[in-house]
């Protein structure tokens, strides 16, 4: 119920300490200004006119600017002179109209009009406030940022639940928050002292005063709107017709300008430079990065959501989400999820309807590239290596699959499942050699804090491959001592049986068989078809990603790989065999581990010093990635590299050559596919109309781009050693 409260006759009126400098510039109003106030319907809670306050400068101020409104508190006015602002189709008279304002800051040119509630705020030079209803500040906002004022209890801290809906592994917003922070905060929850440095890190250097006031910054537009609470409004920001935004911030540039549109409801978050909202979507406790879009109805809770993702129609509760990724089907939904990016959620796939536990306290983990098919649907906990597609279908089990660039297929309720390893570089290898190049040029963002591998073939999936190639011989071990092989049969130890099976995956390249994985799903397991082919591609994958690093290191310091070169990258690089997607930049593990300890030590006080950090790995990871090609070299040939031949080295070129060349061949013959294939021709009435649809595939300017790096790369690779 509204409460009455009767008025007391002021004439004083305190102005905050925060604005003397503003007014050292700034003079009170003369006896003729105020008449013309007057005289144009202006009504003031200060009947002596004291709380507004103009511009010093001679003629930078028009009382006749200002025009049927009330003012309260105090008003600071910077320059006002006849002119006016354009936006789009919009033309304004600078000035007050028909407004209620208190509190207010305005810098020079600003339009305030037919804002019915325009309290404590600080409008920026040549913004536009048009047709708002209400538009507040409390004293304790905090803009969406998960911290605490002086005398606020714990109760009233934002947390945004990612990842599990049961909170546990809660994070607190922050403006300046990309996927990476979310990552290391979201994950490592049994080490207290790192979550107490966490909080730590979010509250440093923040206000903890009572004395906040909301902010529209530079050249912003707002108009049509209903609710506008608790808002910090970054520069060129463009709104009209929201519905409610409250306690957020809006992170916005010239370079790159954010939008919110008709009907958006926006609460306790904070949205990213360049990002836009449309059409009656709804976010609430959230963090939307860098170059993103959220539309037609979406509802983003309790998530975070990375740079250069699209999200329409669907619902995605408890998650985070790395960049690039894409979700726009009314019949999707994503709960309680860690999507590690480079992923597409189709229509009817349904990710945390069916939890495992009495509580709903499931989870799901996804790598890189992760493609559920329409229709598919999937138990907690379950886990996917990079670049799983999963074909459509009801998933009754937890799912732990370890093959990346897989299919998963099932096969009914109560029977295990199909995968095929490697099914992308055996199957569709146009898509996964796009990949890279797709998404490097979705990245629209100006500024790149978040650092983003879109290689397919980068450490956190080879060390994946590697992993995979590992369980394929140890499954095909078992296989061949069930069938009695003799040499694996009488293997007296697991290494020469391990030797022996590597032989064997060696010498059938025919050979069709299954083997039984019972650890990728739980209760029945799993089928895995065609593991000679999958063993023999994850090689090739591997001695591929080594070859294309050492390629690049030797671009960029004009050399060769000599024994001298050698000798350096092993004994000077440091040595990092296990990676970590950290919100979409890979990482060494180690590196992740020495960042917590600085954290924990207070060597690193706040979270632009980690981001600092992160800065250092991206420009070492040239360095990480080529000892760690080394690394893998002698994986595969067994040896030192300092052992190795001329004839390894050359046996080395001459497997990369041919592997470069089979996925260019590969890549044209996967999209060919779709030019030829009698059923996609059959809704054209000839092979002209066809063509003029969808183009022909020699104007396909991926595949002649990929051409042309293939040539390149090749040439690179006859250059790469100089051993005699």
């Amino acid at each position: 119920m509204p409460v009455i409260t009767l008025k007391e006759k002021k004439t004083e009126t305190k102005i905050p300490e925060n604005l003397a400098e503003i007014l050292k510039s700034k003079r009170h109003l003369t006896e003729q200004e105020i008449a013309v106030l007057k005289a144009n319907g202006n009504t003031n809670s200060d009947s002596l006119w004291q709380n507004v306050f103009v511009s010093a400068k001679d003629g930078e101020f028009d009382a006749n600017l200002i025009r049927s409104s009330e003012i309260h508190g105090f008003l600071i006015l910077g320059r006002l002179v006849p002119s006016t602002l354009k936006f789009h189709d919009l033309v304004l008279d600078t000035g007050i109209y028909s407004s209620y304002v208190e509190n207010v800051v305005l810098e020079d040119d600003v339009v305030i009009r037919n804002a019915a509630y325009l309290l404590n705020y600080r409008i920026g030079t040549r913004s536009i406030i048009f047709n708002v209803q209400e538009m507040s500040c409390t004293n304790h906002s905090k803009f969406g940022n998960g911290i605490l004022k002086n005398g606020e209890s714990e109760k009233v801290r934002i947390w945004i639940g990612v990842g599990n809906e049961n909170d546990g592994r809660a994070i607190l917003p922050f403006e300046d928050m990309i996927p990476a922070d979310a990552y290391i905060w979201s994950r490592y929850r049994e080490d207290s002292e790192l979550q107490k440095r966490f909080v730590e890190l979010t509250e440093y250097g923040q206000s903890k005063e009572l004395d906040t006031f909301g902010i529209v910054e530079n050249d912003a537009v707002i108009k049509n709107s209903t609710l506008i609470k608790d808002a910090k409004i970054g520069a060129h920001c463009y709104i009209k017709g929201a519905f409610k935004l409250k306690n957020i911030t809006v992170l916005s540039s010239e370079d790159e300008p954010s939008q919110i549109g008709e009907g958006v409801e926006l609460v306790n978050g904070i949205l990213g430079f360049g990002s836009k909202v449309f059409y009656q979507a709804v976010a609430v406790r959230f963090v939307i990065g860098r170059n993103c879009q959220l539309k037609y109805g979406a509802r983003l809770l309790n998530s975070v959501l990375g740079d250069n993702s699209t999200v329409s129609c669907c619902e995605i509760l408890n998650n985070l989400i790395f960049p690039f990724h894409e979700q726009h089907h009314n019949s999707s939904f994503l709960i309680a999820s860690t999507i590690c990016g480079q992923s597409n959620i189709a229509s009817g796939a349904t990710i945390g309807s069916n939890h495992n536990s009495r509580s709903p306290d499931g989870e799901m983990f996804a790598g890189r590239g992760f493609w559920p098919g329409l229709c598919s649907d999937f138990k907690h906990n379950s886990r996917f290596a990079s670049f799983t597609l999963v074909s459509k279908g009801s998933y009754q089990h937890e799912l732990n699959i370890k093959y990346p660039f897989s299919l998963v297929a099932s096969n009914g309720d109560q029977k295990c499942i199909t995968i095929i390893p490697a099914y992308w570089f055996l199957y569709n290898m146009y898509a996964i050699s796009r990949n890279k190049s797709k998404f490097f040029k979705r990245d629209k963002r100006f500024v790149k804090v978040q650092h983003i591998e879109t290689d397919p073939l980068a450490p956190d999936s080879i060390q994946e491959v590697v992993c995979a190639l590992s369980r394929i011989i140890e499954l095909t071990g078992e296989y061949l001592v069930k069938k009695g092989l003799e040499k694996a049969v009488n293997a007296k130890s697991p290494e020469e049986l391990y030797n022996v099976t590597k032989d064997f995956l060696h010498r059938n390249s025919e050979v069709e068989f299954t083997l039984c994985d019972p650890e990728s799903q739980k209760k029945y397991g799993a089928e895995i078809h065609k593991p000679i082919r999958a063993y023999k591609m994850y090689r090739k994958i591997i001695k591929y990603f080594a070859c294309s690093v050492l390629v690049d290191y030797c671009a960029l310091y004009n050399t060769r790989i000599d024994r001298e070169e050698l000798k350096v990258i092993t004994t000077q690089f440091p040595l990092y065999t296990q990676w970590l997607n950290v919100g979409g930049q890979i990482i060494p593990q180690k590196k992740i581990e020495e960042l917590f300890e600085n954290i924990k030590s207070h060597k690193i006080e706040n979270w632009r010093q980690v981001h600092n950090f992160y800065d250092k790995c991206e420009k070492e990871y040239l360095i990480y990635r080529t000892n760690y090609a080394i690394y893998l070299l002698e994986r595969l040939y067994s040896t030192k590299v300092r052992n190795f031949t001329p004839e390894i080295f050359n046996d080395i070129i001459s497997d990369v050559t041919l592997v470069s060349n089979e996925m260019l061949n590969a890549a044209h013959s996967s999209r060919e596919k779709d030019f030829i294939d009698e059923f996609r021709k059959i809704t054209f009435r000839n092979d002209e109309e066809m063509a003029a649809v969808l183009g022909k595939i020699e104007d396909n300017e991926f595949l002649t781009e990929m051409k042309e790096k293939t040539q390149k790369f090749n040439e690179a690779l006859l250059n790469l050693f100089n051993i005699d």
